[in-house]
Protein backbone atom coordinates (compact mmCIF):
# COMPACT_ATOMS: atom_id res chain seq x y z
CA UNK A 1 0.00 0.00 0.00
CA UNK A 2 1.34 3.39 -1.19
CA UNK A 3 2.16 5.50 1.80
CA UNK A 4 -0.45 7.79 3.42
CA UNK A 5 1.05 11.29 2.53
CA UNK A 6 1.93 10.00 -1.54
CA UNK A 7 -1.44 9.52 -3.06
CA UNK A 8 -3.77 10.22 -6.25
CA UNK A 9 -6.91 11.64 -5.27
CA UNK A 10 -8.52 14.49 -3.32
CA UNK A 11 -9.24 15.70 0.43
CA UNK A 12 -11.92 18.24 1.70
CA UNK A 13 -8.97 20.74 3.53
CA UNK A 14 -11.56 24.02 4.98
CA UNK A 15 -13.72 23.78 2.16
CA UNK A 16 -11.96 23.40 -0.88
CA UNK A 17 -10.68 19.78 -2.62
CA UNK A 18 -7.08 19.83 -2.64
CA UNK A 19 -4.84 17.59 -4.35
CA UNK A 20 -4.08 14.74 -1.75
CA UNK A 21 -0.16 15.46 -1.60
CA UNK A 22 -1.01 18.92 -1.23
CA UNK A 23 -2.88 18.55 1.72
CA UNK A 24 -0.08 19.44 4.45
CA UNK A 25 0.22 21.63 7.71
CA UNK A 26 3.07 24.05 9.20
CA UNK A 27 5.47 22.17 11.92
CA UNK A 28 3.96 24.53 14.35
CA UNK A 29 0.62 23.51 14.35
CA UNK A 30 -0.58 23.68 17.93
CA UNK A 31 -2.14 20.61 17.71
CA UNK A 32 0.96 18.44 16.64
CA UNK A 33 2.66 19.72 20.12
CA UNK A 34 -0.24 20.33 22.42
CA UNK A 35 -2.88 17.63 20.80
CA UNK A 36 -5.68 20.07 20.21
CA UNK A 37 -6.98 17.85 17.51
CA UNK A 38 -10.58 15.28 17.91
CA UNK A 39 -11.31 13.33 14.84
CA UNK A 40 -13.86 10.58 13.66
CA UNK A 41 -13.58 7.32 11.60
CA UNK A 42 -16.26 6.20 9.49
CA UNK A 43 -17.24 3.97 6.79
CA UNK A 44 -19.30 4.08 3.51
CA UNK A 45 -20.75 1.10 2.40
CA UNK A 46 -22.65 1.47 -1.15
CA UNK A 47 -21.51 5.25 -1.61
CA UNK A 48 -22.92 6.16 1.87
CA UNK A 49 -21.22 7.26 4.86
CA UNK A 50 -22.88 5.13 7.76
CA UNK A 51 -24.37 6.90 10.26
CA UNK A 52 -22.77 9.98 8.94
CA UNK A 53 -25.02 12.96 11.04
CA UNK A 54 -23.92 11.06 14.16
CA UNK A 55 -20.25 11.70 13.23
CA UNK A 56 -20.95 14.78 12.36
CA UNK A 57 -22.41 15.93 15.98
CA UNK A 58 -19.40 14.29 17.96
CA UNK A 59 -16.87 15.96 16.01
CA UNK A 60 -18.53 18.92 16.81
CA UNK A 61 -19.02 17.92 20.23
CA UNK A 62 -15.35 16.57 20.67
CA UNK A 63 -14.01 19.80 20.20
CA UNK A 64 -16.79 21.95 21.86
CA UNK A 65 -15.15 19.75 24.91
CA UNK A 66 -11.43 21.14 23.81
CA UNK A 67 -12.46 24.58 23.76
CA UNK A 68 -12.88 25.49 20.45
CA UNK A 69 -15.42 25.68 17.38
CA UNK A 70 -15.49 23.87 14.50
CA UNK A 71 -16.25 26.21 12.01
CA UNK A 72 -18.55 24.03 9.89
CA UNK A 73 -22.29 22.87 10.59
CA UNK A 74 -23.18 18.93 10.59
CA UNK A 75 -24.40 19.77 7.31
CA UNK A 76 -21.91 20.90 5.78
CA UNK A 77 -19.67 18.51 6.66
CA UNK A 78 -21.97 15.76 6.15
CA UNK A 79 -22.39 16.94 2.43
CA UNK A 80 -18.72 17.19 2.37
CA UNK A 81 -18.36 13.99 2.97
CA UNK A 82 -20.90 13.08 0.69
CA UNK A 83 -19.05 14.94 -1.86
CA UNK A 84 -15.72 13.55 -1.59
CA UNK A 85 -16.64 10.16 -1.63
CA UNK A 86 -18.04 10.67 -5.17
CA UNK A 87 -15.60 12.69 -6.50
CA UNK A 88 -12.94 9.89 -5.29
CA UNK A 89 -15.38 7.18 -6.96
CA UNK A 90 -15.67 5.59 -4.14
CA UNK A 91 -18.48 2.79 -3.01
CA UNK A 92 -16.86 1.29 -0.03
CA UNK A 93 -14.68 3.00 1.58
CA UNK A 94 -13.28 5.00 5.11
CA UNK A 95 -13.01 7.97 6.24
CA UNK A 96 -11.05 10.67 8.52
CA UNK A 97 -12.73 13.56 9.15
CA UNK A 98 -10.68 15.87 12.20
CA UNK A 99 -10.48 19.29 13.17
CA UNK A 100 -7.58 21.16 14.59
CA UNK A 101 -5.96 24.04 16.05
CA UNK A 102 -3.42 26.18 13.44
CA UNK A 103 -0.38 27.72 13.64
CA UNK A 104 -0.90 31.58 14.29
CA UNK A 105 -0.05 30.96 17.92
CA UNK A 106 2.45 28.55 19.71
CA UNK A 107 2.18 28.16 23.58
CA UNK A 108 0.05 26.03 26.02
CA UNK A 109 -2.73 28.63 25.56
CA UNK A 110 -3.79 29.17 21.50
CA UNK A 111 -7.17 30.61 21.58
CA UNK A 112 -6.29 33.00 18.62
CA UNK A 113 -5.38 30.49 16.46
CA UNK A 114 -7.75 29.77 13.83
CA UNK A 115 -9.10 25.70 13.25
CA UNK A 116 -9.13 23.89 10.35
CA UNK A 117 -11.26 21.19 9.22
CA UNK A 118 -10.37 18.28 6.68
CA UNK A 119 -11.73 15.13 5.31
CA UNK A 120 -9.82 12.41 3.75
CA UNK A 121 -10.90 9.03 2.39
CA UNK A 122 -9.70 5.56 1.22
CA UNK A 123 -10.44 2.15 -0.07
CA UNK A 124 -9.86 -0.09 3.28
CA UNK A 125 -11.14 -3.57 3.81
CA UNK A 126 -11.08 -5.52 7.37
CA UNK A 127 -9.40 -3.89 10.54
CA UNK A 128 -7.83 -7.12 10.90
CA UNK A 129 -6.40 -9.59 8.74
CA UNK A 130 -8.10 -13.10 9.51
CA UNK A 131 -10.88 -11.34 10.80
CA UNK A 132 -13.20 -14.62 10.85
CA UNK A 133 -11.09 -16.24 12.73
CA UNK A 134 -11.04 -13.70 15.88
CA UNK A 135 -8.26 -11.88 16.92
CA UNK A 136 -6.03 -12.52 19.74
CA UNK A 137 -5.73 -9.41 22.65
CA UNK A 138 -3.37 -9.26 25.55
CA UNK A 139 -3.87 -6.99 28.62
CA UNK A 140 -2.81 -3.71 28.25
CA UNK A 141 0.24 -2.11 30.16
CA UNK A 142 -1.86 1.59 30.17
CA UNK A 143 -4.98 1.79 31.75
CA UNK A 144 -8.24 4.26 30.59
CA UNK A 145 -7.34 7.35 33.05
CA UNK A 146 -10.40 8.20 35.18
CA UNK A 147 -12.70 10.75 33.46
CA UNK A 148 -11.94 13.50 36.06
CA UNK A 149 -8.47 13.71 34.48
CA UNK A 150 -9.00 13.70 30.81
CA UNK A 151 -11.69 14.48 28.45
CA UNK A 152 -13.04 11.10 27.88
CA UNK A 153 -16.19 11.91 26.08
CA UNK A 154 -14.50 13.38 23.34
CA UNK A 155 -12.36 11.28 20.58
CA UNK A 156 -9.54 13.69 20.97
CA UNK A 157 -6.31 12.79 19.52
CA UNK A 158 -4.24 12.55 22.54
CA UNK A 159 -5.70 10.34 24.15
CA UNK A 160 -4.84 7.68 21.53
CA UNK A 161 -1.47 8.10 22.45
CA UNK A 162 -1.75 5.23 25.67
CA UNK A 163 -3.84 3.00 22.44
CA UNK A 164 -0.96 3.32 20.27
CA UNK A 165 1.56 2.11 22.98
CA UNK A 166 -0.37 -0.52 24.09
CA UNK A 167 -0.88 -1.80 20.43
CA UNK A 168 2.42 -1.55 19.75
CA UNK A 169 3.19 -3.57 22.74
CA UNK A 170 0.89 -6.15 21.58
CA UNK A 171 2.10 -6.45 18.35
CA UNK A 172 5.31 -6.65 19.43
CA UNK A 173 4.14 -9.64 21.96
CA UNK A 174 2.87 -11.41 19.13
CA UNK A 175 -0.97 -10.13 19.41
CA UNK A 176 -3.41 -8.46 16.95
CA UNK A 177 -4.47 -5.84 19.99
CA UNK A 178 -4.61 -5.10 23.71
CA UNK A 179 -7.49 -4.63 25.63
CA UNK A 180 -7.37 -2.06 28.16
CA UNK A 181 -8.41 -1.62 31.93
CA UNK A 182 -9.94 1.68 33.36
CA UNK A 183 -8.02 3.10 36.17
CA UNK A 184 -10.09 1.09 38.40
CA UNK A 185 -9.10 -2.04 37.07
CA UNK A 186 -12.17 -2.95 35.60
CA UNK A 187 -12.44 -3.72 31.61
CA UNK A 188 -12.96 -0.88 29.71
CA UNK A 189 -12.27 -1.61 25.49
CA UNK A 190 -9.64 -2.31 23.15
CA UNK A 191 -7.40 0.19 22.07
CA UNK A 192 -9.42 1.91 19.51
CA UNK A 193 -12.87 -1.00 19.42
CA UNK A 194 -15.32 -1.39 22.22
CA UNK A 195 -15.53 -4.73 23.61
CA UNK A 196 -18.39 -7.43 24.71
CA UNK A 197 -18.86 -10.58 26.19
CA UNK A 198 -21.51 -13.57 26.29
CA UNK A 199 -22.14 -15.51 28.92
CA UNK A 200 -25.66 -17.86 28.79
CA UNK A 201 -27.09 -15.58 25.72
CA UNK A 202 -26.85 -12.97 28.02
CA UNK A 203 -24.44 -9.56 26.03
CA UNK A 204 -22.65 -7.94 28.66
CA UNK A 205 -20.35 -5.06 27.95
CA UNK A 206 -18.41 -2.39 30.38
CA UNK A 207 -20.22 0.68 31.07
CA UNK A 208 -19.18 3.48 29.16
CA UNK A 209 -18.10 6.12 32.05
CA UNK A 210 -14.54 6.81 30.72
CA UNK A 211 -14.49 5.70 27.55
CA UNK A 212 -16.27 6.58 24.14
CA UNK A 213 -19.63 5.31 24.08
CA UNK A 214 -18.99 4.35 20.60
CA UNK A 215 -21.46 4.78 17.49
CA UNK A 216 -21.23 1.48 16.49
CA UNK A 217 -21.25 0.30 20.00
CA UNK A 218 -25.09 1.72 20.31
CA UNK A 219 -25.86 0.01 16.81
CA UNK A 220 -24.72 -3.34 18.03
CA UNK A 221 -27.18 -2.69 20.94
CA UNK A 222 -30.20 -1.61 19.57
CA UNK A 223 -29.65 -4.53 16.86
CA UNK A 224 -29.39 -7.29 19.95
CA UNK A 225 -32.49 -5.96 22.03
CA UNK A 226 -34.64 -5.83 19.05
CA UNK A 227 -33.86 -9.70 18.37
CA UNK A 228 -34.49 -9.92 21.51
CA UNK A 229 -31.30 -10.36 23.24
CA UNK A 230 -30.65 -9.34 27.34
CA UNK A 231 -27.69 -6.54 27.00
CA UNK A 232 -26.48 -5.47 30.50
CA UNK A 233 -24.36 -2.28 30.68
CA UNK A 234 -22.18 -3.01 33.84
CA UNK A 235 -18.71 -2.97 35.88
CA UNK A 236 -17.08 -5.98 34.49
CA UNK A 237 -13.94 -7.30 36.44
CA UNK A 238 -11.17 -9.30 35.29
CA UNK A 239 -11.91 -12.28 37.66
CA UNK A 240 -15.08 -12.38 35.42
CA UNK A 241 -13.47 -13.37 31.89
CA UNK A 242 -13.18 -17.20 31.83
CA UNK A 243 -16.95 -17.24 32.75
CA UNK A 244 -17.90 -15.71 29.07
CA UNK A 245 -18.17 -18.49 26.39
CA UNK A 246 -17.74 -15.47 23.55
CA UNK A 247 -16.24 -12.29 22.99
CA UNK A 248 -16.00 -9.58 19.97
CA UNK A 249 -15.16 -5.74 19.26
CA UNK A 250 -17.40 -3.27 17.80
CA UNK A 251 -16.26 -0.37 16.03
CA UNK A 252 -16.15 1.57 12.82
CA UNK A 253 -12.79 0.67 11.39
CA UNK A 254 -13.65 -3.11 12.95
CA UNK A 255 -17.04 -3.25 12.38
CA UNK A 256 -18.35 -6.24 14.20
CA UNK A 257 -15.28 -8.63 14.95
CA UNK A 258 -14.44 -11.77 16.99
CA UNK A 259 -12.38 -12.49 19.77
CA UNK A 260 -10.68 -16.33 20.31
CA UNK A 261 -8.26 -15.01 22.75
CA UNK A 262 -7.46 -12.57 25.88
CA UNK A 263 -4.24 -12.88 27.07
CA UNK A 264 -4.18 -17.09 27.17
CA UNK A 265 -7.99 -17.54 27.64
CA UNK A 266 -9.81 -18.98 24.90
CA UNK A 267 -13.47 -17.83 23.62
CA UNK A 268 -15.20 -19.42 20.54
CA UNK A 269 -17.17 -17.57 18.07
CA UNK A 270 -20.44 -19.04 18.33
CA UNK A 271 -24.20 -18.14 17.29
CA UNK A 272 -24.83 -15.12 18.89
CA UNK A 273 -21.38 -13.47 17.63
CA UNK A 274 -22.23 -14.80 14.10
CA UNK A 275 -25.60 -13.03 14.45
CA UNK A 276 -24.72 -9.96 15.47
CA UNK A 277 -22.10 -9.90 12.59
CA UNK A 278 -24.91 -10.71 9.74
CA UNK A 279 -27.32 -8.43 11.55
CA UNK A 280 -24.43 -5.55 11.42
CA UNK A 281 -23.81 -6.56 8.20
CA UNK A 282 -27.17 -6.09 6.87
CA UNK A 283 -27.92 -3.01 8.56
CA UNK A 284 -25.28 -1.33 6.53
CA UNK A 285 -26.14 -2.73 3.51
CA UNK A 286 -29.73 -1.75 4.07
CA UNK A 287 -29.11 1.56 5.52
CA UNK A 288 -27.52 2.73 2.28
CA UNK A 289 -28.84 0.76 -0.41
Amino acid sequence: MASFDDRDGWVWFDGEFVPHRDAKVHVLTHALHYASCVFEGERAYGGVVFKSREHSERLRMSAHLLGFKVPYSVEEIDRAKAELIKKQGFENCYLRALAWRGSEQMGVAAKRDDVHVAIAAWEWGDYFADKMKGVRLMIAPWRRPAPDTSPCNSKAAGLYMICTLSRHAANDAGFDDAMMFDWRGQIAEGTGANIFFIKDGVLHTPTPDCFLNGITRQTVITLAKKSGIEVKERAIFPNELQTFSECFLTGSAAEVTPVREIAGLQFKPGALTEQLMHDFSALTRRTNA
